[in-house]
């Protein structure tokens, strides 16, 4: 990945290798750029940045982070929501100090 910010990275530079394509409560398909893999406590998150179709904007660059699950079928994996806060925020600070060199993390209070 460049050095774009998680707020100006453009669709021509996302690897299509890193697109996971998942479908939300209301059976609609949503497309995510795959960011980093991240094991915190025994278990394993999945952090993703919501694809902008041309046209929209996603000025607040928020990411996705959802907990991987065991599917019982090897060729795929589950993802969950993770309600606890606490573990949302140490993902997120991992996944910061991973890539502060690669993204412009901005904090909003």
């Amino acid at each position: 990945m460049n050095d774009d910010s998680l707020n100006d990275i453009d669709d021509e530079d996302l690897d299509l290798n890193n697109i996971i394509i998942l479908s939300d409560e209301n059976g609609e398909d949503v497309q995510f750029e795959f960011l980093d893999l991240i094991e915190y406590d025994s278990e394993e998150y999945v952090v993703l940045l919501p694809v902008v179709e041309e046209g929209e904007e996603n000025d607040d660059g928020e990411v996705v982070i959802l907990k991987v699950e065991d599917s019982g079928n090897e060729e795929e994996e589950s993802y969950v929501s993770v309600d606890d806060e606490e573990v949302l925020n140490q993902v997120f600070e991992i996944f910061k100090e991973k890539f502060k060199d690669e993204f412009n993390f901005t904090d909003e209070d």
